[in-house]
This record gives structure tokens, C-alpha cells and sequence, in this order.
């Protein structure tokens, strides 16, 4: 069985910080990393090391990375000492795991005022604390209730910082290309001793790295249980607004988790297919490849082209790119004819104003979408345009009463996690907002998900060669799976 998740709109990359051979520190730590079955846990790292359709993955690059001793950044004042429960959608065994993004920048331009350059680091640890004053949540610990219900302890124990000097300048990475896997990235987000649990744990971990000549990357892992990537990146926002002076959040964080919490009594109202009991695949056998792949405009109308002319005149890029993906990769992998292959978008429910969810929610507000096919459709039995038919009749079934019946679901059955047998994650993170996160050093000339893991790929807005707005995707798949992936991607661009 092949399977999509497509988080539209939405939530975001999934994780486990990346290690690379070449890389160097000045500590000793090393992590051990262990293969779980959650999507959001920590994974071992993929090799990077090949070239990818119009970019190269992040070539290997050797740098250190000293890092200062790991603390705790509080609440700057007084914060109410109160538990509170999550959302059905947050507690979700799906989401109990972690996401890490990366944002990286150039050098601050000096103003006639400063005599010397401002190092990053202080001054997010500054607004960091400011800020969780009004996240408070997030400086707490999330515990277990009766039942597994996940709750948050506000006890002010604060998140994990780290702050860090790199031997590297930005110019070598950009030359490498910015762009997941990136090199070193398990000393650019160090996984701290005891920090890594979803209970009991820092709820979110940061890395700000200075580079060599001016620019840093700010890095952050996060307990998906708390955010999606809409919120998270709200959260960035607050502190890159205190960073560069101003009093207080323009957002203001309502908590209002209550109001997705499962009806009395809980009634599924459809199928879920996307929850469907099917058991869990063993972990993907064989050498694993990371690389990432970018769609300039000319790949994006390649591929529109292949569409008949009243699909194409109505197709969205996230549509025709998704399906073209799904397809490409379900014929990479080789998914046998008569296995079902499904297909499951996560869709941002906002603005569904029956929900009655605040400006500034900044909690998961997804709900997982369900579309399938056999295998062979997707391998040349079928076309381009019946996967796009598949992924726009998904994107059109969300509706407030579906995310109702999602969270009875969830509660019904115990909090399942999405079907998982050969499951494809995709995730759109182009209208994220983590072009518009401002510390003080400008807009970031990268800001995505850090990494990827097998059956997760991004969408991920970029620039290419040209300076013309493109979409990078980063893939992991076994060697030989990857080489036929690579070798479609090459026949689109030659096309």
C-alpha cells in the first residue's frame, strides 16, 4: 500500500535532527538515535551526498560548532501556576513526537548608533523570555491525566536555549545550497541530555548559531502537541517583534483548546479511512538517501502539461505538484499492482468560523483527509489528471462538521495514529509565514523545516538560480528507489 499525507496549508515538516560524518565540535557528545514508529520522533539520519533535479542536496561541508552550556529561559514576569488540557486534535498520538525547523540569516546592517556588531543570541534570549509571558504554556511541562490526556503544568520552567559560534560562513552554505539536508544539523539543533521526551520535557529547544563574518541560524525543535506550524511560526513572529523593540506580541496567544474538545456523546459522522487499523511496515530495509529536488516555473508548467486543458486552467500548483509526486514516488518505490495506495491531506480549519476559534490560535487546527487508489493508477495505469481528481475531491471534503467528527474519532477509538503502511507525508509550508520572521537582521534567506525522514517530504518556498520563486523538496528513499525517482525528475526537466 502507498500512502500521502498532504498537509495543506498547514502543519508542518517532521523531524529528527540529521547527522553528518564531516562534521566537527567542540564537545564530545554524540547522539544515539532510535528507529521509531512514530513519524514525529527523532530517525536516523539518511545519507546526503547526491546531486538532485535542477539543485544539488546540501553538498558536505566540514565546520565546528562551539556551543555554550544549554539553559533554561523562563518567563521574563510572573506567570499564573495552572494545568491545562489540550485539544482531541493535540492529543492525537500522531503528534506526539517533534518538529524542527531552521532559519537562517544574513549579517545585520550596522546602524550609525551601534559600535559594535549585536550578537544575535542575547537578543532572542531577551525577547525569548519577554514573550513567554504571554506563551506561558510553553515554559511549562506537558504531563499525562487519567486516560493518557495530555495536559500542560504552566510551571515556568522555561525552554531550552543554547547559543553558538560556527566556523562557517554563510556564503559556503549558500554555495552548498540552502536547502534541507543541511550540513552539521545535529550540532546546529544539539540534542540536549533530557531534553528530547515529549513528557516531562522542554517543550521547545533553540539554537541560535552565529556564522563566521555575520548571520546566524536560528533553530528550533518543537513538541508538535503544542503548535502546528501556523502557530509556531506566530510564536517566532511574537519574539522577532520584541527582538526588534516593540512592547508587546501584535497577535495576542488565546489558549481556547477547550473548544475542540469531542461532543457528548462522540459520533463519527464519516469513515476516516485516513485512521484505518491496518498494521504498522517494517522500517524500510536497505541504504536510505536524502535529497532535494527543486520546481522552478518551467518544471511546474512541465508538469501542468500533462494535464488536459480544463483540468489545467483550474489546477492549483499544490494539486498538480502533489499528485505528480505521489505518482512519481509510488512508481519509484515500485508499490505492487492491487495494493491500495492512500492518500491523506491535512487540512487547515481556521477559517471555518462555525468553530468558533480566535485570532491567534495557536494550537493544531488540521484535520487529516483520506483518498485512495490502487497502486497500478498511480504507476501508468491511470493519468496525472485522475491523481490530481483524487487530491482536489480530498481538499474539497473538509468541512466544519468533518472536524467535529474528527475529534469524536479520535476519541472513539483511543487516539489512533494515521495508518502508517507506506505512508507518504507532504506538506505545504509555502504560506507558513517564515519569510515574514524579522529579529532585527531581516527577512531569513531560508526558512522551512530542517530536515526530513523516510515518508516525508515538504513543500518549501525557495529561490532559484535565476531569483525567480520556486518550491525545493526534500526526499528520503532507499538508494535504488531514489535513482529512479532522480532519473523521472531529470525527464521532466528535460522536458
Amino acid at each position: 500500500m502507498s500512502s500521502i499525507a498532504l498537509l495543506d496549508f498547514s502543519d508542518a515538516g517532521l523531524s529528527g535532527c540529521e547527522q553528518f560524518a564531516l562534521c566537527t565540535s567542540s564537545t564530545a557528545e554524540s547522539n544515539s538515535r532510535r528507529m521509531v514508529s512514530s513519524l514525529f520522533q527523532d530517525h536516523p539520519a539518511p545519507e546526503s551526498k547526491e546531486p538532485a533535479h535542477a539543485t544539488a542536496a546540501m553538498a558536505t561541508l566540514a565546520f565546528a560548532v562551539r556551543r555554550r552550556d544549554p539553559e533554561l529561559v523562563g518567563p521574563a514576569a510572573p506567570t499564573p501556576r495552572e494545568t491545562k488540557r489540550l485539544s482531541e486534535i493535540d492529543d492525537q498520538d500522531t503528534l506526539r513526537g517533534h518538529v524542527s525547523f531552521a532559519l537562517v540569516y544574513r549579517a545585520r546592517v550596522m546602524d550609525d548608533d551601534d559600535v559594535a556588531p549585536v550578537h544575535p543570541a542575547g537578543v532572542i534570549r531577551r525577547a525569548l523570555g519577554e514573550v513567554l509571558v504571554h506563551y506561558y504554556p510553553l515554559a511549562g511541562r506537558l504531563r499525562e491525566a487519567e486516560g493518557r490526556k495530555l495536559v500542560v503544568d504552566c510551571s515556568g520552567e522555561g525552554v531550552m536555549f543554547v547559543e553558538a559560534d560556527a566556523d562557517v560562513r554563510l556564503e559556503e552554505l549558500e554555495g552548498a545550497g540552502l536547502r534541507p539536508p543541511f550540513p552539521c544539523m545535529d550540532q546546529l539543533l544539539f540534542d540536549v541530555e533530557g531534553s528530547g521526551g515529549v513528557l516531562n520535557c522542554p517543550l521547545l529547544l533553540i539554537q541560535v548559531t552565529r556564522l563566521l563574518w555575520g548571520g546566524f541560524i536560528f533553530a528550533l525543535r518543537l513538541n508538535h502537541t503544542m503548535c502546528d506550524t501556523i502557530g509556531i511560526v506566530q510564536f517566532m513572529n511574537a519574539v522577532a517583534e520584541l527582538a526588534r523593540g516593540l512592547p508587546a506580541p501584535t497577535v495576542a496567544p488565546p489558549w481556547s483548546r477547550e473548544l475542540l474538545e469531542a461532543r457528548n456523546p462522540p459520533m463519527a459522522s464519516f469513515p476516516h479511512r485516513e485512521f484505518d487499523l491496518i498494521p504498522p511496515p517494517a522500517p524500510p530495509a536497505g541504504d536510505m538517501v536524502m535529497r532535494s529536488f527543486i520546481f522552478g516555473p518551467s518544471d511546474l508548467a512541465a508538469i501542468k502539461k500533462h494535464l488536459p486543458p480544463l483540468v489545467r486552467d483550474k489546477v492549483t500548483t499544490f494539486e498538480a505538484l502533489a499528485a505528480y509526486l505521489w505518482c512519481a514516488r509510488t512508481a519509484a518505490l515500485e508499490v505492487p499492482q492491487g495494493e491500495e495506495a492512500r492518500l491523506v491531506i491535512i487540512a487547515n480549519f481556521r477559517a471555518f468560523v462555525e468553530l468558533g476559534l480566535p485570532g491567534g490560535y495557536y494550537g493544531n487546527a488540521c484535520v487529516p483527509l483520506a483518498a485512495l487508489a490502487d497502486a497500478a493508477a498511480l504507476r501508468g495505469g491511470g493519468s496525472l489528471a485522475d491523481a490530481v481528481a483524487l487530491v482536489r475531491r480530498a481538499k474539497a471534503a473538509v468541512t466544519a462538521e468533518y472536524v467535529r467528527s474528527t475529534v469524536d474519532v479520535l476519541v472513539l477509538r483511543g487516539r489512533p495514529f494515521l495508518a502508517l503502511q507506506n505512508l507518504f507525508v507532504v506538506s505545504d509550508n509555502r504560506h507558513a509565514g517564515f519569510h515574514r520572521v524579522d529579529f532585527g537582521w531581516g527577512e531569513p534567506v531560508y526558512g522551512g523545516p530542517a530536515d526530513t525522514v523516510f515518508g516525508v517530504t515538504f513543500l518549501v518556498p525557495v529561490k532559484d538560480r535565476d531569483g525567480e520563486d520556486a518550491i525545493t523538496v526534500p526526499i528520503v528513499l532507499p538508494r535504488p528507489a531514489m535513482e529512479r525517482f532522480a532519473a523521472e525528475m531529470e525527464s521532466l526537466c528535460k522536458a
